[in-house]
């Protein structure tokens, strides 16, 4: 099921504007940016174009704009994935922000999950219509329309003349009619601000990368305070200099993991130095063994020579 997916499965790498493409053609809407839909509002009527009924359109406000009326819009969301059984958690608190990377990986699932129910396919549904039973679904209809409208008038390609109309147009327009100029000099910045909005998007959402890296790491330090404090060994002398560590202040940082590995190498050379005591020893213990052997050794031969050099009471006859 859709609910249970992992980090790593393929709907977390649909880009944004195949997102995009997908909310705007299901719900005949005009959206630019995935965050737009942070109000909650579009979640629940994808929802509901999936399954149609479930979702009460009435509850929905399309014109949220403060935290509170989004987290409104969240609840009827939970409302439906506790109905259909889904354990999907959602992040309310994140999303309600607008942040692009939250919304984006939100929105991917919620492509995944409208995938998964009828092979992603949609009968009969009127999103118009059914938005227009939401708070603000009429205003946000006709926002979109008109955007939509706008759209196909600028992108609408005009009928090329002729080699010739063409010639003594530009000869008309660049004597009589300026105003081409400051239209062309206007579409300069346009790009320039359209360019400008692409590298806020992507440092946003590096942003929001780092912040998630940096709350993983953060989690890891303080899964280790915890683990020393437990009190079976909180009193070891490693556990100590970890303790150093993790709370030295940043000026004093060289300084006092010095300090905290002092406990370590304490160990190390009480360690060595019995090593060494004990090997003194073995080779003291060796040396006596060696002195006894020459001793007795000299102590036979001296008997030997008082034998043969004494007086014996055979010899004297």
């Amino acid at each position: 099921m859709a609910s249970n997916i992992g980090m790593m499965d393929g709907a977390y790498f649909v880009g944004r504007s195949e997102i995009l493409a997908w909310i705007n053609s299901t719900l005949h809407l005009n959206l630019s940016k995935v965050e737009e839909a942070c109000s909650g509002a579009v979640h629940c009527q994808l929802m509901d174009s999936v399954h149609p009924g479930m979702v009460p359109m009435h509850k929905v406000n399309f014109d949220a704009k403060n935290e509170y009326e989004m987290i409104q819009n969240y609840k009827v969301l939970q409302d439906v994935f506790n109905k259909l059984k889904i354990t999907k958690h959602i992040e309310v608190s994140k999303l309600v922000k607008g942040r692009p990377l939250d919304n984006l990986e939100f929105m991917q699932w919620m492509k995944r999950y409208c995938d998964s129910v009828n092979g992603g396919g949609l009968y009969n549904y009127d999103p118009v219509e059914r938005r227009e039973a939401s708070r603000g679904g009429k205003e946000a209809s006709k926002k979109s329309a008109a955007q939509q409208c706008t759209t196909k008038w600028s992108t609408a390609a005009p009928r090329p003349p002729s080699s010739h109309a063409r010639r003594n147009n530009n000869d008309v327009s660049s004597s009589l009619n300026p105003s081409n100029v400051s239209a062309k000099s206007q579409s300069k910045p346009s790009m320039a601000l359209a360019a400008y909005e692409e590298q806020i998007t992507e440092l946003k959402l590096s942003v929001d990368s780092l912040e998630k890296e940096r709350d993983f790491y953060f989690g890891k330090l303080r899964d280790i305070e915890i683990l020393c404090q437990n009190p079976k060994i909180e009193g070891s002398p490693v556990v100590a200099a970890i303790k150093r560590i993790l709370y030295a202040i940043e000026d004093d940082h060289d300084a006092s993991v010095t300090e905290a590995l002092s406990p370590i190498s304490e160990i190390s050379e009480e360690k060595g130095s019995f090593e060494t005591q004990k090997r003194k020893n073995m080779l003291d213990i060796d040396a006596d063994a060696a002195g006894v052997t020459t001793s007795s050794q000299r102590q036979r031969l001296s008997e030997a020579s008082d034998v043969h050099c004494g007086a014996s009471p055979l010899t004297s006859y």
